[in-house]
């Protein structure tokens, strides 16, 4: 009986939302022809390329207190509110036909798992000392937190781009690796998908104002204005080391291995080493 009347009061919370227009627009959004969408899985740098490609293509600086509005999240707002906002959009989403631009950031899912472990335990959602190695399984198996799993793994939301978009027209795979290394270089490679035409001091400027230092100093001013880290812990930052390769000092062995065994294919696809034990671990 409990369950039934949670459902219900789930379900009339749900009808009221549609009904009076508070309903995020989510995988419902209107999606127009001039749409960009910078796609990604969870914890993959996607905070970092809203400012960076807002503040290409935006006047206005980038920064945590106008990012939703400038570089808005389909999961923030209504439909109606959202169709009057700027297009550069971000989605966490699986494969959508619909979107008609795609910038699809995709990161080593090594350091994916221990950015998501961080988060999770700067947001509350894990327990301070929570086993990174029973995190790992967890992460593996698509059973985090319940907006994470509705997307699947790691390599069940990556190989939905992969698949089904790779080589068409409007849609870009960038490594945030490659992003992070040349900076500069790959936002030029991209002016054709957000079809601008920016001269060089405007790359250089989007770079400067979305550098991790720049960041950073925005997240110790603004954190109570971003809705994200409002009501999280103030000791762990959001705006974590911003490099490639940190998991090789903070995931256990054991649980990298875990993660190339199961995914090293797809790894090895998309350009990222293994250390050869997913050969071992194969039958």
């Amino acid at each position: 009986m409990g369950g039934l009347i949670r459902r219900a009061k789930t379900y009339a919370k749900n009808v009221t939302e549609v009904v009076l227009g508070r309903k995020a627009a989510g995988r419902g959004l209107t999606v127009y022809p001039d749409d960009v969408f910078v796609v990604s899985y969870l914890r993959s740098g996607s905070t970092w390329a809203r400012f960076l490609f807002g503040n290409l293509v935006q006047d206005e600086p980038v920064t945590f207190a106008n990012v939703n509005r400038l570089v808005p999240l389909i999961d923030d707002y209504p439909d109606r509110v959202l169709r009057r906002l700027p297009r550069l959009i971000k989605s966490h989403e699986c494969f959508d036909p619909r979107y008609p631009r795609v910038i699809h950031i995709v990161r080593d899912p090594r350091d994916v798992a221990v950015s998501f472990y961080y988060f999770l335990i700067k947001v509350g959602q894990l327990a301070d000392g929570y086993p990174m190695d029973e995190f790992v399984d967890r992460y593996l198996s698509a059973h985090t937190v319940g907006y994470a799993d509705r997307l699947g793994s790691w390599e069940d939301h990556t190989l939905s781009w992969l698949r089904l978009r790779k080589g068409k027209p409007g849609y870009r795979c960038v490594r945030y690796e490659d992003l992070l290394s040349d900076t500069g270089e790959e936002l030029r490679s991209l002016v054709d998908v957000l079809r601008i035409d920016v001269q060089p001091e405007r790359i250089e400027r989007a770079v400067r104002l979305s550098s991790a230092a720049q960041m950073r100093s925005l997240e110790q001013k603004q954190w109570k204005e971003w809705y994200t880290t409002r009501n999280t812990r103030r000791d762990i930052p959001f705006v974590r080391d911003a490099k490639s390769g940190g998991w090789r000092e903070k995931l256990p062995p054991a649980s990298a291995n875990k993660i190339e065994a199961a995914w090293g294919a797809t790894m090895e696809e998309l350009g990222y080493e293994v250390s050869g034990c997913r050969a071992a671990r194969t039958p």
